[in-house]
């Protein structure tokens, strides 16, 4: 169990992620897994099922933030849901056999590929329901690497449904609610062998849950679209960055 002072520390680092988070329409867990990975040692039984479970409990008071606006389009979010929710359990299966070290490699790789992505000019192609479509196709390879990674899909889905021309606002209210499922689903694979600390799981599931509405609500009424794209993409380089300079120092 952490100290007192270490266990504030988190809880307050936590919210602030989870604002962050819940103002880009994401669970928090693509940034808390490279921030509970400074301070507990072990990825895939206590970062990665605590980080699951942070993911479904902030996505779904980002939902509630987005939905009071009008930002959460269910048609679209439901179906989403579904096929994230399905697939995800199985790379979080593969996580309790794959290297550490690797699941790492790929964590870097896919969020720097996105935020350069998310810093160029966004070019509309086909109709919003082909490109629906797509998403829900892109939803599969996604969930399962998102899986693998104890992240829930967010971090990749947010971006790719932007990219794929979808409003900035309302790509994070159907995220938001699209990736709450499956991040319980995938953390079924980790329930056997997760490592929790009680008085740490409360503590944190508490502040994220308040900064994630927190986050979803300043974003509704009063950020532009492109700043929260913008945001998205210098937030996960940040903080990967800071993850590779403690893994190598």
């Amino acid at each position: 169990m952490p100290n007192g002072s270490l266990l504030i520390g988190l809880t307050v680092g936590l919210f602030i992620l989870g604002t962050i988070s819940g103002m880009l329409g994401l669970g928090v867990a693509f940034a808390a897994v490279p921030f509970l990975g400074l301070f507990l040692p072990d990825l895939v039984h206590q970062v990665q099922p605590l980080s699951l479970l942070l993911n479904g409990i902030t996505a779904l008071a980002a939902t509630y933030g987005f939905a009071r606006s009008g930002f959460v389009e269910w048609k679209r979010a439901i179906p989403l849901a579904v096929v994230t929710t399905v697939v995800a359990p199985i790379g979080s299966y593969a996580a309790q056999f794959v290297p550490q070290m690797y699941i790492w490699y790929l964590y870097f790789a896919a969020v720097l590929y996105l935020a350069y992505r998310l810093f160029r000019p966004v070019k509309q192609r086909g109709t919003q329901e082909e490109n629906f479509t797509l998403a829900l196709i892109l939803a599969v390879p996604i969930s399962i690497l998102s899986g693998l990674l104890g992240v829930g899909p967010g971090f990749l889905l947010m971006p790719a449904l932007i990219l794929l021309g979808f409003e900035t606002k309302k790509a994070a209210g159907i995220n938001a609610f699209a990736v709450t499922p499956p991040s319980f689903s995938a953390l079924i694979p980790h329930l056997s062998t997760a490592q929790w600390d009680v008085n740490l799981t409360v503590a944190l599931l508490l502040a994220g849950a308040i900064g994630s509405f927190l986050g979803a609500r300043i974003t509704s009424l009063y950020l532009p679209g492109a700043r929260v794209k913008q945001l998205f993409g210098l937030l996960i380089v940040v903080m990967t960055l800071y993850k590779i300079y403690t893994l190598f120092k």
